[in-house]
């Protein structure tokens, strides 16, 4: 039964998620990616906000911005794939104030039909291309459609790396029924849309003429008009409760609620940030559209990157099989003692088809989409 549960966890990518690794030896590794971005053409920095373009509701402007991307030496925090820090410009663009909510997207899914992964039939002949050579095929009955969800009542763990004593494969859990199929998301029209994949989030940006931000975007919309801070708040720490939704106590098995949520937060429960975006620290994970590699901060070290635009491949060696998504800003589930992922410059990687209970996404929208609409 246990190794039914580990092929559970595995075949819906939990892999792809959580990693909360402190250390990883193989961020030294000499960088042989390319990488998705020029560095040498001269750029006109585009920084205020157009006369041309009303700013779309629900969103607020990003001044285009020269800063240091990643952790800084004060940072003590911070993991080898956030550094070094290094020198980026992006050029000015829209983000929206809040994570994409339930009402944003059953509006979406009314006026298209869309289905997201978490609601598909599984495919183990497509699933197993994406696992180790070998891995066996479990029962039918775990093969049905779900997603990931933090198991509430887990009261002991004896290792922290081993995270399946406090994940569970949810059979029916999905954006609808976030906890499983006896769950609902009536009365959580302002909550954070979760159990959303890095596919079903393209879906909603193609229908909403936006996109994902670049990881890049992200940064510079969190720190807004307080460049070089580890929080979008500052650098004070003892903040934290206040200023975002993360986990206090022991984890996995006690959370004091000290900021008053024990697990996601309706949008815009806490304070905004300096440029008014609320909850990129905390509450859910957001997903960006870089390809996530442990060692693309090394390659580009040396050199100021313009808009850039990430690696172009995936690399993780703690999950070689399948590629992931740079997602950024930490959720409910962080805590300095294992994931303290509420920090600017953190990032982790997620699969493109993997989804849980506390992950979710906000959009962008840049000059050219919005004069092209």
């Amino acid at each position: 039964m246990k190794n039914l549960k580990l092929y559970a966890l595995v075949l819906v990518g939990v892999l792809l998620v959580l990693y909360f690794v402190k250390d990883d030896a193989t961020d030294k590794i000499k960088a042989t990616t390319k990488i998705a971005q020029s560095t040498t053409k001269p750029h006109q920095l585009l920084v205020a906000q157009p006369d041309s373009l009303k700013t779309p509701e629900g969103m607020v402007w990003v001044s285009g911005v020269e800063f240091t991307q990643g952790a800084g030496a004060g940072d003590a925090l911070a993991l080898p794939r956030e550094k070094p820090a290094h020198p980026v410009a992006v050029d000015g663009f829209f983000i929206d104030q809040t994570e994409v909510t339930n009402a944003q997207f059953e509006k979406f899914v009314q006026e298209t039909g869309y289905v997201t992964l978490a609601e598909r039939p599984v495919d183990w002949e497509a699933m197993k291309k994406t696992l180790p050579p070998g891995t066996p095929k479990p029962a039918d009955s775990l093969l049905q459609p779900g997603s990931l969800i933090f198991d509430r009542g887990v009261q002991q763990v004896t290792d922290l790396n081993n995270y399946t004593q406090w994940w569970e494969w949810k059979i029916g859990a999905n954006w609808k029924h976030p906890q499983g199929p006896e769950s609902t998301i009536e009365g959580k029209a302002n909550y954070p849309v979760v159990h959303i994949s890095y596919k079903d989030a393209l879906a909603y940006c193609k229908w909403a003429n936006r996109r994902l931000p670049t990881e890049t975007e992200w940064e510079a919309a969190a720190h807004g008009k307080l460049p070089g801070g580890i929080y979008t708040w500052g650098d004070d720490a003892t903040a934290l409760p206040e200023k975002a939704n993360t986990w206090q106590g022991t984890f996995p098995t006690k959370n004091s609620d000290e900021d008053g949520y024990a697990y996601a937060a309706p949008a815009a429960s806490y304070a905004p940030n300096s440029l008014g975006i609320y909850d990129l620290s905390g509450n859910v994970w957001e997903l960006t559209q870089d390809w996530f590699s442990t060692r693309y901060y090394q390659e580009v070290a040396g050199s100021k990157s313009i808009n850039p635009q990430g690696p172009v491949e995936s690399y993780n060696p703690e999950n070689p099989y399948q590629p992931e998504k740079v997602i950024k800003g930490g959720s409910f589930l962080c805590e300095d003692s294992y994931c303290a992922s509420y920090r600017i410059s953190a990032r982790m990687g997620q699969a493109l088809e993997s989804s849980s209970d506390h992950s979710g996404f906000r959009t962008v929208a840049d000059v050219r989409m919005l004069q092209a609409d």
